[in-house]
This record gives structure tokens, C-alpha cells and sequence, in this order.
């Protein structure tokens, strides 16, 4: 019995698991097999009359449009990749092979649906990425920076930022902010009723619908909607939520899907040990830095600011100031009321100089009661007597240690960049001896 192969292909086509399409010279489909329901999600009828290129993700259209022109020519590809949206909205990666047939003037090809495979290699890389980050950034910013990207070249990130959490104070920080909006740059605290208040809460991720354009990031209200343009996800370290991590989406064309809160949960574990390492390394250097009783910059860190700061000065023609101060009676006040006491007046006084200065100068602790303070990018002179009149005035108003009022009293020297020296050491000893000859003239009355 002879059989009739050409009524019996029709079948045949729609056994296959990759789908067939056959598009028209003008873009049109003309012919989709029946696998097009699991990789698009529509019925064959539904694309026939339809533009291809209508599926086809926006960033892939000219791309795409292009390919095709090349088969019409009478190229072929058997590895042209590209994006086509579901019905559902989802996003599938195809891998495409396709000739054209002269005879009847149509696009035949062939859909390959690869998208677990183009995650995979994604979050391999993704993985990868945001590890080397972790060693290259030089702080925390940068390293939040660098995962933004990362996150970028997986799903829609129009928006980006990292919360972090702190449990003793019930506080949340903005370490990095991709936005238009201004966020304190101090911890401020937690919304109860906020959406990340929800994530850190719930220890699980979360999409929500943003109720307006103007609301603040903290006041997201969550939605049962299966789509979302707000995607947060718990920074989890051993079993505490150190902090979420939030995209927005501004596109309405691919909204966030429970696959995307599925993929940024799983890298958010990469995210959270890259953080926690930066974290690490960032208390490590401020420890190494920094005066562990008052804050300031210790001696070390004082040197190497002064010589960056004789660098600038040199290339730009610049003043270069420096004081050299000695807190008055800090024996006394250890020896009356105990060196606690001591202590407390030697963070007040750094609080005070602090206060003083701009956030350009470096306030230092040299050690016991002696501070510098550097006053980089001055135009003359005339800025170092501004600053010692600050300090004076800051200095002026008492404190009171254990319920006795104590006065806060320095002995300053000065020491200005070309004219007392253009070394660190120089400009240090002068403004040193210059501090010493006036403690000399104060006991000598």
C-alpha cells in the first residue's frame, strides 16, 4: 500500500519537540507547528497572520530583522540566538537554524528553546563576577556597584539598591542607591510597614507593585499579583537577614516573574558572602587606620594623607596647612577623676575638632593628648587662623565628667606649606615646636 507522504507531514512536523515556523517574504507567519505551545505559550493559530518580529524582545528586533535579510539572500544560520517574549509575558532564549526557500518564498525554521542553558551559563558567570568584585573593589560602593551590573546582564535592573540591616538598632543603611530619589546617608529606622521591613521580617524574597511613582523605596506595598516591578530579596548570613537587595523595573514589557525572584535569590547568597568579605576587609582597615579610642585618623594614616596632600599642593601651587594641638591637663582630670573620665574628654575634644573642620581636612590622633589637624587646598595663610578661631570658640564651652565641670583647653602650633617646609617630617616638627613655645609662653604667664 503506497503512503501518502505529504498528507502524513503535517503530522510528522507536529510530533517534533522543537517548533517549525515558516515565515513569508513580508514577515508574516504562515505555518507554526503545535510544539509552539510549551516554548511560546500560544496556539498555532494564534501567531498565523502575525509579524515575527511582533515576538521578538525590542533589543533583539534589529538584529533579528537583519539575520533575516541575510537568509532571504540565500544564507543560512544554524546558530543565531536570540530573544522571543511568551504569552505569559516570560522572556525564552532561541536557538534558531533557518534557510530560505527560493521556491516558495519563505523562511523555514527551526525553534530550539535554550533558555535553562543561557541561565546556567549566566549564573555561572554572574557567580564568578560578583566573586573577582569582591577582591577588586576598594569599598563597599564599588563592590555594590560592580553587582549591579552583574544583576543588570540577568534581568531588567533599571533601578538598584542594597539595605542593609542592623538588628542592635533596628536601622537600615544605604550603602548603594542607582536612582533618582535621595536617600539619607545616615542609618535611619526601619518602616515597620515598609516592604523591605517585610523581606528583612519574612526572610524570604518578595515582588511587589509600586502603589505610585513618587514613593520612597521603603514604602513599596507588597501585592499577591503574580507580575511585579519590585523585586527584593533577603541578604541571608547564617540565619540572620543582614539586608536586601531591591531591584525596580520601569519597563512594562518584561515585569518581574517568579523566575526572576527565583534567579536573584539564588546569586543573592554570592551577594551576601561578597558583602560580608568587603564588610570585613572595610573594619580590617579602619582598625589598622584609625584611633581606636576616638575615631580619628591615627598616625599612620595621618602621614599618608599629609603626603598626598603635599602632592596636590605641589602640582596645583597650592597652601598647605598644619596644626599641631596638645590637650592641657588631660593629668589632671585622669589623676581627680579616673582615666575613664580621661578618656571621655579626649573623644569630646576630637568631636569638637571634628566639628571644626571641613570634610576635605583630616583631624588626627598622634597619641595621649596630642592631635593634628591637616588642612589641605588652602588659598593663604588667613585659613589656618579661621580654623584656630573655630577651635577656640568650640572649645570654650565647659564639659562635665562625673557631675564636675572640666574646661577644655589646647596649646596649638601652626606650620604653612611652602614657607616652614615642603616635607612631612619638616612641616610636622615645626608645627610641633611651634605648639611647645606656646605651652612655654602660657606657664611662663
Amino acid at each position: 500500500m503506497a503512503i501518502d507522504l505529504e498528507a502524513l507531514f503535517p503530522r510528522i512536523v507536529d510530533l517534533l519537540l522543537d517548533p517549525v515556523f515558516v515565515v513569508d517574504e513580508t514577515g508574516q507567519i504562515v505555518f507554526v507547528s503545535d510544539a509552539c505551545r510549551s516554548l511560546l505559550g500560544y496556539q498555532p493559530d494564534e501567531l498565523v497572520g502575525t509579524r515575527v518580529l511582533d515576538h521578538v524582545h525590542p533589543e533583539d528586533r534589529e538584529r533579528t530583522r537583519a539575520a533575516a535579510e541575510r537568509i532571504m539572500r540565500g544564507g543560512s544560520h544554524i546558530d543565531f540566538e536570540n530573544r522571543y517574549f511568551r504569552k505569559d509575558g516570560g522572556v525564552v532564549h532561541i536557538l534558531w537554524s533557518a534557510r530560505w526557500s527560493e521556491e516558495h518564498r519563505v523562511r523555514i525554521a527551526v525553534a530550539r528553546d535554550v533558555s535553562s542553558l543561557k541561565r546556567a551559563e549566566n549564573v555561572r558567570s554572574a557567580l564568578y563576577r560578583i566573586s573577582e568584585a569582591a577582591h577588586a573593589a576598594d569599598s563597599l560602593p564599588t563592590l555594590c556597584g560592580a553587582i549591579h551590573r552583574v544583576i543588570a546582564d540577568l534581568l531588567p535592573a533599571d533601578k538598584f539598591y542594597v539595605a542593609l540591616y542592623d538588628a542592635s538598632g533596628d536601622t537600615i543603611s544605604w550603602p548603594y542607591f542607582a536612582d533618582d530619589r535621595q536617600l539619607p546617608r545616615v542609618p535611619e529606622p526601619l518602616d515597620p510597614g515598609s516592604a523591605i521591613a517585610n523581606v528583612i521580617s519574612g526572610g524570604g524574597a518578595l515582588l511587589a507593585r509600586r502603589g505610585s511613582e513618587s514613593l520612597e523605596p521603603g514604602a513599596v506595598r507588597a501585592s499577591s499579583d503574580a507580575l511585579g516591578d519590585w523585586l527584593g530579596v533577603p541578604l541571608v548570613s547564617g540565619k540572620d537577614v543582614m539586608g536586601v537587595v531591591v531591584l525596580e523595573n520601569a519597563s512594562q514589557v518584561e515585569p518581574y516573574t517568579d523566575k526572576h525572584r527565583d534567579l536573584l535569590q539564588f546569586v543573592s547568597t554570592q551577594i551576601a558572602a561578597a558583602i560580608e568579605r568587603k564588610q570585613a576587609q572595610e573594619r580590617l582597615l579602619h582598625m589598622a587606620n584609625h584611633d581606636a579610642l576616638t575615631g580619628l585618623a591615627n598616625r599612620a594614616l595621618f602621614y599618608d594623607r599629609l603626603r598626598m596632600a603635599l602632592h596636590r599642593a605641589r602640582r596645583e601651587a597650592e597652601c598647605l596647612g598644619l596644626l599641631y594641638l596638645d590637650l592641657d591637663d588631660l593629668k589632671t582630670v585622669n589623676d581627680s577623676l579616673g582615666h575613664q573620665a580621661g578618656d571621655r574628654l579626649l573623644c569630646e575634644l576630637a568631636d569638637r575638632l571634628v566639628a571644626c573642620t571641613r570634610a576635605s581636612d583630616t583631624v588626627a590622633r598622634m597619641g595621649g593628648d596630642e592631635f593634628t589637624i591637616l588642612l589641605a587646598g588652602l588659598s593663604d595663610s588667613s585659613g589656618i587662623d579661621v580654623v584656630i578661631g573655630k577651635v577656640r570658640a568650640a572649645l570654650s564651652a565647659p564639659l562635665m565628667l562625673d557631675g564636675q565641670e572640666v574646661s577644655l583647653s589646647v596649646s596649638i602650633g601652626q606650620a604653612l606649606y611652602p614657607e616652614d617646609g615642603e616635607l612631612p617630617d619638616s612641616l610636622v616638627r615645626r608645627a610641633d615646636a611651634d605648639m611647645y613655645e606656646h605651652k612655654r609662653r602660657l606657664r611662663a604667664g
